[in-house]
């Protein structure tokens, strides 16, 4: 059986287009995000998982957890998922359509992990940083873990920026061993 992000990217790239399509990413992010906390909420996986539960009942769930601010656009989409049975993939999909966003407006995900919380100065200026050595905009997901002890460790895509004690201190022991 293929994998869930195998059979959500064809999803996440036709609502991509067709929200690139009517200068509506921004609404779309924001529908996707909502349906995709509904879709990982346990109560709604075991509701749409009943058999005794309809397609059109399904998609109804759904649609109230946009409370309304559903369009037809919206309501097709659901309606193409729940007769696929696909709407458990709607997290997978608001995923995807995240990064397809993100590459389009010249944006990148930086994962931050601080050993203390940072105020705004602080992490307005190492975004300023970030932004000038990846030359793209950073959307910053800050994190505080205790276990590194000082500093910070920042994951851009596949890059790791290891500036924290414990990152040091691993180094260290490793050339350590080595010499």
């Amino acid at each position: 059986m293929a994998e869930p992000v195998t059979i959500a990217r064809p999803y996440a790239e036709a609502v991509f287009k067709l929200a690139q399509q009517s200068g509506a990413l921004d609404p779309w992010s924001q529908q996707l995000a909502r349906l995709a906390a509904a879709a990982s909420n346990a109560e709604v996986v075991d509701l749409i998982t009943d058999p005794r539960i309809t397609e059109q009942q399904r998609v109804q769930l759904f649609l109230d957890a946009l409370g309304g601010e559903a369009g037809s656009e919206v309501r097709n989409f659901l309606q193409l998922l729940a007769v696929n049975d696909r709407l458990l993939l709607l997290p997978e999909i608001a995923r995807r359509y995240e990064e397809y966003k993100n590459d389009v407006q010249g944006v990148v995900d930086a994962t931050i992990d601080s050993a203390y919380p940072l105020d705004d100065g602080q992490l307005s200026t190492l975004v300023a940083d970030l932004e000038r050595r990846f030359q793209r905009r950073i959307q910053p997901h800050v994190n505080v873990d205790a276990n590194l002890i000082g500093g910070v460790k920042v994951v851009v895509g596949d890059t790791v920026i290891d500036g924290s004690v414990r990152g040091k201190l691993a180094e260290m022991s490793a050339a350590l061993r080595r010499a």
